[in-house]
């Protein structure tokens, strides 16, 4: 083991990762708040000036997979698609199976320039979590409770909302409202056969509500539904803490592009075709797991620099001025600060693993778990 890889296993370093992103998180949220002045004065600019903040804080994430761990993303497509590819606002439908799906995500919107305007419909938990929900506040995510009765106009309104952003932005939809787990998946195929739906084999059944409700009313806004499916090579299941101790993942995505005006406008015919959309998703994830590769030409978008050198920034302004104090309160002799220093190191190891909990599998929520054994 090299000395950058020892380096990769050790806690103080990921603690350290982990104070950068946590106080420049809390910085720039309150730098966020601030900008709130801008809104009545000039909407588009608070929106072009949120989406920069935004990027300097999710491209830290984006750093770890990309240069901590080394992880490769190839693209498996046709080059008309790949060249529409931050030229165009869109609707993401992602498949949800991993821990680290969202990353791959960001890191693919970071290479085409629209990681720091991408959106999603996110559950409404997340608006409370620090750093993640609050940030994605005041980029006006649409957050729903995923019980339609009380969502429908808060998503509606939210949508419409994004009408006229300024900035290019992917919106992401995981359909299916949950992460796969073997329970989730044997409970949502009840529903399918109850319903006359055809099963799945690596989905859950998608929930249509959203996926309808978000192309009625970005209609005239996005320009096509990027269908993207993942898998990792080697049937490997990565984590957001495999990332964090340098573990490389081979991340293989097939998208494919769908022109808005070649989906229904009609809301049933809309959601059959959501339907149709996943039973093809689950034969390109057949053929993945039997051949190892997904149809189409491959494309590896180029990392750029701008995640490290970000990074880099907030390292230099924060640690500078922590290995400073630190040395002052052992220095100090004191018992007492020494004690609360290093109180202080492990609410901060707890903080920071307590926001890693929230991206695995097994700590997942319970929804999909009884719910899909309701109407939706």
């Amino acid at each position: 083991m090299g000395f950058i890889a020892f380096l990769k296993t050790q806690f103080i370093v990921h603690l350290l990762i982990g104070f950068v992103f946590v106080v420049s998180g809390l910085i720039i949220n309150f730098i966020q708040l601030c900008t709130l002045l801008l809104w009545p004065l000039n909407k588009q600019l608070y929106r072009r000036v949120n989406c920069r903040l935004a990027y300097s804080l999710w491209s830290q994430l984006v750093m770890l997979l990309e240069w901590w761990s080394g992880t490769e993303c190839t693209l498996f497509s046709d080059e008309a698609t790949v060249k529409t590819f931050g030229k165009e606002h869109v609707i993401i439908i992602l498949n949800h199976n991993f821990e680290i799906d969202f990353l791959c995500g960001w890191t693919m919107t970071e290479r085409f320039g629209v990681l720091g305007s991408s959106k999603v419909l996110a559950k409404r938990e997340l608006l409370y979590v620090p750093l993640i929900g609050w940030t994605w506040y005041f980029l006006e995510i649409v957050f729903c409770k995923r019980k339609w009765e009380e969502d429908r106009d808060t998503v509606i309104e939210g949508l419409k909302r994004l009408s006229d952003y300024p900035e290019y932005m992917w919106f992401l939809l995981y359909c299916e409202g949950t992460r796969f787990t073997e329970t989730k998946h044997r409970i949502s195929m009840e529903v399918a056969e109850s319903k006359g739906l055809p099963k799945l084999k690596y989905h859950l059944l998608p929930r249509t509500k959203g996926f309808t409700t978000a192309v009625q009313c970005l209609r005239g806004t996005v320009s096509a539904v990027y269908d993207v499916t993942l898998n990792f090579r080697g049937n490997k299941n990565p984590s957001l803490l495999g990332i964090l101790y340098g573990k490389k993942y081979e991340a293989d995505m097939c998208v494919r592009r769908f022109p808005l005006e070649d989906i229904p406008q009609d809301e049933k015919e809309a959601a059959n075709w959501l339907h149709k959309l996943y039973q093809e998703k689950d034969a390109l994830q057949e053929m993945y797991n039997q051949e190892g590769i997904f149809p189409g030409k491959q494309f590896k978008p180029p990392r750029r620099p701008w995640t490290l050198l970000n990074f880099l920034f907030w390292a230099t302004v924060l640690l500078s001025p922590l290995f400073t104090f630190g040395f002052g309160v052992f220095a100090s002799g004191s018992p007492l600060l020494i004690l609360a220093f290093l109180g202080l190191v492990g609410a901060a190891s707890f903080g920071v693993r307590r926001l890693i909990g929230v991206t695995e599998i097994e700590k997942g929520s319970s929804y999909g778990n009884q719910e899909f054994k309701k109407k939706e």
